[in-house]
């Protein structure tokens, strides 16, 4: 052993050379260690860290390669040896550094081991408790009860000495649990562990009964109140351990609900701690914590937790099974336990829950309380998933736990109601009986004998059904082996116990097969005996007529069986070895055919006469001799061994399978579709039957490919070729195997089976592969975008096209791409995310029900995401990695623009998905961060469009609990806030999102809050404060600065606020005197308070201005925002009305709107804008010529059928208007005529009113109707 010296130079000199010595692997070589100077290393404040840690690395060093050279040095002195560790023991408080106390602790241990003293151990045991008496500060002691933890694993006679000889000690360790520090309370359960689980758990026999029941209390409370991943996992390990110990158990599950809390006052603590044991005898399982704790650990993400919860349950059930069952079920335990299978695909943790479940199956209450009836989809679909797992132990647990769910369940309950679910268990139930393993067959043979009661049969019944489960156990028989005399040869004798076993095994699966048979005879005679069953009444009409699927198809399926399969196989091993128990059930089968199919009895009678049906064996010799230009022979031949991969038959059918998949991508059919598709099916089935490797990945590619582009002239698969196929397609990676065509998405989501494996798969690899745009490409669109200022519909690309398709088919794909967004990386959820907003936005037939379909999902979603945001104790640390929330709001805002709730809707679970939607937003946006642009927007955007659109008597509650959100309104007040302050740049990073767009969306909000408060007269808890100053001064004076849509929306929230005049609850508006002047304010400021006369005509100014603008909605945000300017000031101000409505420069607009094109003369907000100054003004604000005139030209030469609806409302106000102004000089009788026939065409015109729409403009969402000309 080489390496540096472990001395101290500067004071080594002064040591006792007996302390020294050369320790290595060998006499003469290794290093100098020196016993003192370690020792006086550790102890000194003066030695750096790194030498200690160095020092003590050489000790572990010498420890481990040098066994015994170490012990020989302390043996001189043991008083040296004491101080050794007493400063080893010190060093774990006095170490900073993570690494050097992982050190200190191993050389610790090691050194304990190399002594092997029992006074050491003890020495070291007191030390610790000496140090717990002296110190009250329990953080620093993490360090020691780690060690302590670690010791006991490695020395278990100290686990015993500490159970027995140190139970102030044991005390102590109960008090840490105490501490708040989580990390110190891992560390000492860490210790608890180790004592329990030593030497198999029997040192726990010996520690003190009351120490063993503080440790349960506080376990439990720990566990209540923990919130990492570390604290969570240690309680869990520990509480496992426990279970295992009945005493134990026993307190577990009586100690009260009401668990102590931690009190800094250690007096206090052992007070709560004493009443707690004293009350213990008096609490039932009712009460205790720990179904709460179970079913807590059941919902965290970690399916580790969920694992070891289900087997703390059943631990607890083995034991207590009468007196805690009752408390778990009314825990609702068995409906978690039933979440966790339909959710989990481990063998792990689906035993435990299978074997907890029926463990509380026992008690009446679990079928009482329907708990049945909510968890048989998820036990079915777990057994799906079990019957593809190696441990051939889980799906027969599972399907035991089928079969007494079945037998025990009520009648009077039915578990399938429907065909679905009778049908889903009737499949899984074939698929066990098919399973290779009889022990799994014969567990399903038994659940199909129960699953035939006539209680369970669903209406109409599915005799279809019933038939496919006595053929899949039919099939079996050919397999079972039949029982033979017994051997006499030696060699024969070895292998007899092997051959017993088989036998047995078979045996018991015939019996069950029997007793299934036996049981669907005796529903056929049931359902024969009703009317309504043996017709089959609630059948669809178009199924009617298929006679497969009646009682007298599964009578004749019945008959067949017993004469093609049962009889002979059940007189052939009676012929070897006749059993009762066999025969007996047989000869009941026989006398049911006779009443089920009276008419064929004589046929059946003549067969049984010959006391055996004829067995025939048929050999199938490769005998055909085929030519190469005979493909599908080729295809269809069964070669025999195979000595080459690359040679042989079976090359030579690889070969043309990649020769027909190369011909038909270029074009050529070498063979028709017809013949090609079940040839390949043929080849894998015989790869696999034969149990060869599985073909290479690209002739896999290449079959998949000739299945998927053949399919179409096809019918579908059936089970056995499907599961072929399957088979096949998991033996490669699918990504290896995928072909970007669009034949490949219809082959796989045309059969459900390939769904569940491949559907997600086969979506994320088209959405990954599809064709992306150039760089150049989307710059540009993105600049004709921001020219235009609204996202115009763009034809979808071929692969989106193809999605929609797919989705008319098969609505399942919706759900998948919805899971994407939630679930998936950024780009692939935003490819989704592209998908489904297209399909929205393309207007089609069945979008209202894609939105029915998709609310309730995103609704989940939402809900999920709202509970890991809120997550507090256990489920901290699980939430999900991908943050989808931006996507699902996004997702929200175009579903709620694309199909809003009508006001014409019955559907009260519509209205009621629509509402949660808009809490679970609302509660979302009022948490998040300001700074979380990327998903405020959105939200502020669907909660804008769902006020906007829905109709009114949705909007009352909505907007009352959307006041009452008290974080909703901060988060607005902070946006507000942020658009005037110089440090809105630290609250909003412009790379994420810009401001203003948040801005817009916030003013959007507020005005329909505005309104909508107004209507229905909502209590507000918390107003916003906004200053009307700055606005103002932005619109007069900053407006260049601005982008169109910002002063769109200041104008839409500053017209909101005039129609309340300027007296919201919502808005609290503070002014200044740029607006109202010095103070004391004026009669005319007063009254117009807080606009005051200056700031009515400053807001007049740059409103007026935005008028010669060509920009639509600023068009129409400015004139609807002059006439309630406009109306507050005829409200509070008339003088000051008149004067702003006669400026000079006011007929100056008005000649220049007139001057563009006749049909821009026609404009609505040309009409409004003329309209209002008519209302507004004196009698000479306008003249008839060159002001009226030119419209009515304009409408006299294009004839109002021309006009829109909105254009024609705002041209019959203007000429109303007209007709009560008094116009100086006043209208001549001519021209009085020509307004009247105007108007009189117009109440003939009956314009078509046109759909709600939603403008997008960037991330912003501007509902159209908030933006037509509004009408007096």
């Amino acid at each position: 052993m080489t390496g540096v010296d472990i001395i101290y130079d500067k004071i080594h000199f002064g040591h006792d050379p007996k302390w020294s010595g050369r320790l290595g692997p060998m006499e003469g070589s290794g290093l100098l260690v020196c016993v003192a100077c370690v020792v006086e290393m550790i102890e000194s404040e003066d030695v750096a860290s790194v030498r200690k840690s160095f020092a003590l690395s050489g000790i572990s060093k010498v420890l481990k390669c040098s066994p015994g050279a170490l012990r020989k040095l302390l043996s001189q002195d043991h008083q040296v040896s004491v101080r050794f560790t007493a400063s080893l023991l010190a060093m774990l408080h006095t170490a900073g550094d993570q690494a050097t106390l992982e050190k200190v602790d191993q050389v610790l241990v090691q050194l304990l081991l190399e002594l092997q003293s029992e006074l050491s151990y003890r020495f070291v045991l007191e030390e610790i408790h000496k140090q717990l008496n002296d110190q009250f500060n329990m953080k620093s002691f993490l360090p020691t009860f780690t060690f302590l933890g670690n010791l006991v694993e490695a020395v278990p006679n100290v686990a015993q000495s500490l159970m027995t000889q140190y139970v102030p000690l044991l005390e102590q360790l109960c008090s840490a649990l105490l501490y708040p520090d989580e990390a110190l309370k891992a560390s000492v359960l860490h210790v608890w562990f180790k004592l329990f689980g030593t030497a198999g758990g029997s040192a726990a026999q010996s520690l003190p009964p009351a120490i063993r029941d503080r440790v349960c209390v506080l376990l439990l409370q720990t566990l209540a109140n923990a919130g990492s991943n570390q604290l969570i996992n240690s309680c869990v390990d520990l509480l496992w351990l426990l279970l295992q110990n009945q005493e134990a158990v026993s307190v577990l599950i009586s100690s009260p609900g009401d668990l102590i809390p931690c009190h800094e006052n250690q007096n206090l603590r052992t007070n709560n701690e004493q009443n707690l044991s004293q009350n213990q005898e008096q609490q039932s399982p009712d009460q205790s914590p720990l179904p709460l704790i179970l079913k807590k650990l059941l919902m965290s993400g970690d399916e580790t937790l969920q694992t070891t919860s289900a087997k703390c349950i059943t631990a607890v059930l083995v034991q207590f099974p009468s007196q805690c069952s009752a408390s778990f079920i009314k825990a609702d335990l068995p409906e978690f336990l039933f979440d966790r299978l339909a959710s989990s695909r481990s063998g792990e943790l689906l035993w435990p829950a299978y074997s907890s479940l029926l463990l509380l199956i026992d008690n009446p209450l679990f079928f009482s309380q329907c708990h049945s009836v909510y968890g048989i989809e998820s036990l079915v679909r777990s057994l799906n998933e079990a019957l593809l797992l190696t441990d051939l132990e889980v799906p027969a647990q599972g399907l035991l736990l089928l079969t007494e769910i079945l037998e025990r369940q009520p009648p009077s309950e039915r578990l399938f109601p429907g065909a679905s679910g009778f049908a889903a268990v009737a499949e899984v139930v074939s698929a066990g009986v098919s399973f290779s393993c009889l022990k799994v067959a014969t567990h399903a043979a038994s659940a199909a004998s129960a699953l035939f009661r006539l209680n369970h049969q669903s209406r109409p019944v599915l005799y279809g059904k019933i038939e496919g489960l006595i053929e899949a156990i039919t099939k079996r028989f050919p397999e079972l082996p039949v029982p033979s005399h017994p051997h006499r040869g030696i060699a024969r004798n070895l292998t007899r116990s092997h051959k017993d076993s088989q036998a047995s095994r078979a045996e018991g699966f015939l019996f069950q097969a029997l007793l299934c048979f036996q049981a669907a005879c005796r529903l056929a005679e049931e359902c024969a005996s009703e009317p309504v069953l043996k017709e089959n009444t609630f059948t669809a009409p178009s199924k009617q007529s298929q006679s497969q699927d009646s009682l007298e198809s599964l009578c004749r399926c019945l008959l067949h069986c017993c004469d093609s399969a049962w009889i002979p196989t059940i007189i052939k091993m009676s012929q070897e070895a006749p059993r009762v128990q066999i025969l007996q059930p047989f000869y009941s089968i026989l006398s049911y055919q006779f009443t089920l199919l009276p008419s064929l009895m004589p046929v059946f009678t003549n067969k049984l006469d010959f006391g055996e049906v004829e067995n025939l064996l048929l050999h199938n010799l490769p005998s055909l001799v085929c030519r190469l230009s005979d493909w599908p022979s080729l295809l269809c031949d069964t070669p025999g061994l195979q000595l080459s991969e690359f040679k042989g038959p079976r090359a030579t059918q690889y070969c043309m399978v990649i020769l027909l998949h190369l011909a038909m991508q270029y074009g050529d059919r070498l063979i028709p579709d017809q013949t090609v598709f079940p040839s390949v099916v043929w080849l894998l089935h015989s790869v696999q039957a034969q149990g060869d490797c599985a073909p290479p990945r690209f002739v896999l590619r290449s079959a998949l490919y000739l299945l998927a582009a053949t399919q179409d002239k096809i019918p579908n698969v059936d089970g056995a070729h499907l599961s072929c196929i399957s088979k096949a397609l998991s033996s490669q990676s699918f990504s290896s195997l995928y072909i970007h065509h669009p034949a490949l998405l219809h082959f796989i989501y045309r059969y459900p089976d390939l769904v569940e494996k491949f559907g997600s798969l086969v979506l994320e690899l088209w959405l990954t592969k599809q064709t992306q745009r150039t760089d150049a490409e989307q710059s540009m669109e993105t600049g004709e975008q921001r020219e235009s200022g609204a996202e115009e519909y763009k034809e979808p690309d071929t692969e989106t096209r193809e999605l929609l398709t797919l989705m008319e088919k098969h609505p399942a794909v919706l759900l998948t791409l919805l899971d994407m967004v939630c679930s998936r990386e950024p780009p692939l959820a935003g490819r989704a995310l592209g998908v489904l907003e297209v399909l929205l936005r393309a207007q089609r037939d069945f979008e209202s029900d894609l939105c029915f379909s998709l609310r309730p999902a995103v609704l989940q979603a939402l809900q999920r995401h709202s509970v890991e945001s809120m997550g507090n104790g256990l489920s901290q640390g699980h939430a999900a990695q991908v943050n989808s929330l931006p996507l699902l709001l996004k997702l929200l805002c175009v579903m709620e623009a694309s199909n809003p709730p009508s006001s014409s809707s019955d559907s009260s679970k519509m209205d009621g998905v629509h509402f949660k939607l808009l809490y679970h937003v609302s509660n979302l946006a009022g948490r998040l961060k300001p700074s979380d642009t990327e998903s405020l927007l959105p939200a502020l955007s669907f909660l804008y469009c769902w006020l906007s659109l829905s109709p009114a008597h949705c909007t009352d509650r909505a907007v009352s609990v959307l006041l009452s959100n008290s974080g909703l309104m901060d988060q607005l007040q902070t946006v507000l806030s942020s658009s005037s302050s110089s440090s809105s740049s630290s609250l909003f990073a412009p790379s994420t999102c810009p401001p203003s767009a948040l801005l817009c969306c916030s003013h959007l909000l507020l005005s329909s809050l505005i309104t909508l408060q107004r209507v229905h007269s909502s209590q507000v808890q918390k107003s916003i404060s906004w200053s009307l100053d700055a606005a103002v001064q932005r619109l007069l004076v900053q407006k260049r600065k601005m982008d169109n849509l910002s002063l769109v929306s200041l104008m839409r929230f500053l017209q909101a606020l005039l129609d309340a005049d300027l007296e919201s609850a919502v808005v609290s508006l503070t002014t200044g005197p740029r607006l109202v002047g010095p103070r004391p304010l004026g009669v005319e400021d007063g009254s117009l308070y807080p606009l005051g006369t200056r700031g009515a005509q400053c807001l007049f100014t740059g409103l007026i201005g935005n008028l010669l603008q060509k920009h639509e909605l600023l068009l129409r945000a400015s004139v609807n925002c002059l006439g309630s300017l406009l109306g507050f000031l005829q409200r509070r101000s008339p003088a000051t009305e008149k004067f702003v409505a006669c400026q000079g420069w006011n007929r100056f607009i008005v000649y220049c709107l007139l001057s563009s094109r006749e049909s821009g003369r026609l404009h609505p907000v040309v009409l409004k804008f003329i309209t209002i100054l008519l209302k507004h003004g004196s009698s000479t604000a306008l003249l008839w010529e060159p002001d009226l005139l030119p419209v009515m030209e304009a409408v006299e030469w294009m004839g109002v059928k021309e006009l829109s609806e909105e254009a024609a409302q705002s041209l019959g106000q203007l000429l109303t208007q007209t007709q009560r102004s008094v116009l100086q000089p006043p209208l001549t009788e001519e021209q009085k005529q020509r307004v009247r026939s105007v108007i009189n065409s117009l109440a003939l015109h009956t314009p078509p009113n046109l759909p709600v729409k939603v403008l997008r403009v960037g991330d912003v969402s501007i509902c159209l109707s908030d933006f037509t000309v509004k009408s007096d």
